[in-house]
């Protein structure tokens, strides 16, 4: 990890390359009811420049993707992870029968970064000249760069203040130099996903899949309206919140390991034992400049996940585990932008 791109998300302002994600535009009279029905998240009391971050369900409640929605005029962009653009269009595609409701794949068509850190809203508002300091999350608005209309959202994805921007694919070049020469640091995916696993941000493909319901992954404060009709899986979703009070089998769960240099950073899908059981599994690690040691996002039993009771990470006997503790998240709290 180069340490001035962590220094940049932790301290100044970084621009991130977002060019695995997808954009998907939905058009039409019918766009934010069809929508409403499918995500977790209120599309329909979202207003033009308005965000939320949202899932989509399985009628059992297990998530088919995670997504951002930015209200942009007349269309909602779904900004999506890239691999999964396709079939999520598809899928949607098959959805729509009587409604006015228009899909377009805007992906190749658009460029997205990121722009990250306590100085991210400084450096947009002098390449942009719009005024982003008092922007809340989950806010935006359209911007010009040279003439090239886009637009920009506050979306603190990676848990600390941070916006993501959508142009035209040929502004690309020159709006990455722009925002460089404004004093942003070019941030490679080592720092960015230090900065994630940090603030306990768990992401789809890596922390979720398609097995995981989102109570388990922690994310229903961000990504669930408690008060919105209907949508695919609410029930189960309901039925875990009131019948349940909320407990799930697993949750996902912060991990502090060994602040040596021998201590080892455990891969993706590493069993976590307690009591002589596999008991859960390593999601996300890294060694934390923050923390200065190895932490890691991972699953849990339920009874397993409080702050400070101690487990073994590893997929080995005895001394071949390392001891782990389990600590609340975030690990690092965010400077404020």
């Amino acid at each position: 990890m180069d340490p001035s791109h962590y220094r940049a998300l932790r301290d100044g302002a970084a621009v991130t390359d977002r060019s695995d994600r997808g954009l998907i535009a939905v058009r039409g009279d019918d766009r934010a009811g069809f929508l409403q029905g499918l995500l977790t998240n209120d599309v329909e009391a979202l207003a033009d420049g308005d965000g939320c971050y949202a899932a989509w369900l399985t009628p059992q409640g297990r998530m088919i993707a995670d997504l951002d929605v930015v209200h942009a005029g007349d269309a909602l962009l779904l900004d999506v992870d890239g691999g999964a653009a396709d079939a999520l269009l598809a899928r949607l595609d098959a959805l729509v029968f009587t409604e006015d409701v228009r899909l377009a794949d805007l992906s190749r068509a658009r460029a997205s970064h990121g722009v990250h850190g306590p100085r991210a809203a400084q450096v947009l508002e002098q390449v942009t000249g719009a005024s982003l300091r008092a922007l809340p999350p989950n806010r935006g608005c359209a911007v010009t760069l040279g003439g090239a209309p886009g637009r920009v959202a506050r979306t603190d994805a990676l848990g600390i203040p941070g916006f993501h921007l959508f142009f035209e694919r040929e502004a690309s070049g020159t709006l990455r130099a722009a925002l460089v020469a404004a004093g942003a640091t070019p941030a490679g995916d080592e720092a960015t996903e230090a900065v994630r696993i940090e603030s306990g941000r768990p992401r789809f493909g890596v922390d979720m899949d398609t097995e995981t319901i989102p109570l388990e992954a922690g994310i229903e404060n961000r990504a669930i309206s408690m008060d919105k009709g209907c949508y695919v899986g609410q029930e189960v979703i309901i039925r875990v919140l009131h019948r349940g009070q909320g407990r799930v089998a697993k949750r996902l769960v912060g991990l502090t390991l060994g602040s040596g240099a021998d201590a080892a950073v455990p891969l993706p899908g590493t069993a976590v034992h307690h009591g002589g059981a596999a008991v859960g599994r390593v999601t996300s690690a890294v060694r934390s400049p923050a923390m200065g040691g190895v932490v890691g996002l991972g699953y849990v039993a339920r009874a397993l996940a409080e702050p400070g009771i101690e487990v073994a990470v590893g997929d080995g006997e005895g001394d071949a585990r390392q001891v782990a503790r389990v600590t609340r998240l975030p690990f690092v709290e965010p400077r404020a932008g």
